[in-house]
């Protein structure tokens, strides 16, 4: 099958720009064999800015089988091997894709959150770590993503390579807009249908997410005062984990935390990752979608978060660049509709029902 020239483009799009590879820079490849023509397209592209590439490619059909057999040692191991790869790497590509998104549906739920309290040392040193690595998660479109999104694979391949290749210097003063709204502690209430809910951000560490660190990107995002959120939230999209689809999730919060949750499908597994550990019923991040190619709903978090007219909550983690405050082994972000809701900051409507008023 010929190369769509527009890998090729993202290909370049993330190595140039995204995450800026320089000559004789150690750079991990990391996807699942379904993505091999995008990884050999990010090799070439590796080896062409005369930088060292090292290839990490996933096996299909053996994350379920782990969690029905691993033993307690296993789960409960260390991946040393992997820390070890990403001190000594200067820069990540992780590319997102799959083969069955439905694998780990009926895997055990506690075993998996049991190892991701495990790993989240990896990931918090690759998202965090930014003066040791820099990292940038990619999608790739193939037929397992275009079938989750409702879509043929022509028309999936054009949305994705729509929202991923643009001009992301413009789109980035727009959003810079958006995050000069915000100042230290000021005061946000997301108001309307759906959402009463009151809360204080450290808005001078504010970020406008311009295509370095995910792509697709297009969102404005910055950590709350750990303890002030008060009052309520019901997203009306399902919120995806590992495989597990949990729908209607309504929050209560008071100083902070989480003290009611409810779901109609899944409540039992929202509930174990709220217990994840003590921080993870406390809010990491609250962002906001930017991204105008961006117009549908596709469960896909990379691409569900940066939709125009919504915001997201995550619940756990707070970015060390947010100004940190809450740490926790999830970041599991949950994505509202704001069409019917306003964002007041500071007694000011910035967005009004999806449309700004800057």
């Amino acid at each position: 099958m010929p190369l769509d020239l527009r890998t090729r483009k993202l290909a370049q799009l993330a190595v140039r720009y995204s995450v800026f590879v320089k000559p004789g820079e150690k750079v991990v490849i990391s996807g699942g064999i379904e993505a091999v023509p995008f990884l050999v397209e990010l090799y070439k592209e590796v080896i062409l800015q005369k930088a060292h590439p090292i290839v990490r490619i996933g096996l299909p059909d053996v994350s379920d089988f782990f969690y029905k057999f691993a033993t307690k040692e296993q789960i409960e191991r260390f991946p040393q091997e992997v820390m070890d790869l990403a001190k000594t790497a200067d820069k990540w590509i992780g590319v997102v894709s799959a083969i069955n998104t439905k694998e780990l549906t009926n895997s055990n739920s506690k075993k998996i959150t049991a190892r991701q309290k495990i790993v989240h040392p990896v990931s918090e040193y690759v998202c965090n770590e930014k003066e040791e690595i820099r990292r940038c998660t990619i999608i790739y479109p193939v037929v397992a993503l275009a079938q989750e999104a409702e879509m043929s694979l022509t028309e999936y391949e054009n949305f994705v390579y729509a929202a991923c290749l643009q001009d992301w210097k413009k789109l980035g003063k727009q959003m810079d807009k958006i995050k000069n709204k915000f100042k230290k502690n000021s005061k946000v209430h997301l108001v309307g249908e759906n959402v009463d809910l009151k809360f204080k951000v450290h808005g001078e560490k504010a970020f406008s997410s311009k295509g370095e660190e995910n792509m697709p990107d297009g969102e404005v995002f910055m950590a709350p005062v750990r303890e002030s959120l008060n009052g309520w939230i019901k997203f009306e999209y399902p919120a995806i984990e590992s495989g597990k689809e949990v729908t209607d999730i309504e929050l209560k919060f008071e100083n902070g935390k989480v003290i009611e949750a409810k779901a109609s499908k899944n409540e039992d597994f929202l509930k174990e990752m709220l217990a994840t550990d003590e921080n993870a019923s406390y809010v990491g991040e609250f962002g906001i979608g930017c991204n105008p190619k961006i117009n549908k709903f596709t469960k896909n978090l990379l691409f569900d978060e940066k939709i125009g007219g919504t915001i997201h909550l995550a619940l756990g983690m707070a970015y060390k660049e947010n100004g940190g405050g809450n740490d926790s082994a999830i970041h599991w972000d949950i994505v509202k509709d704001m069409k019917k809701a306003k964002i007041v900051v500071d007694g000011k409507v910035i967005q009004d029902c999806g449309v700004w008023k800057l």
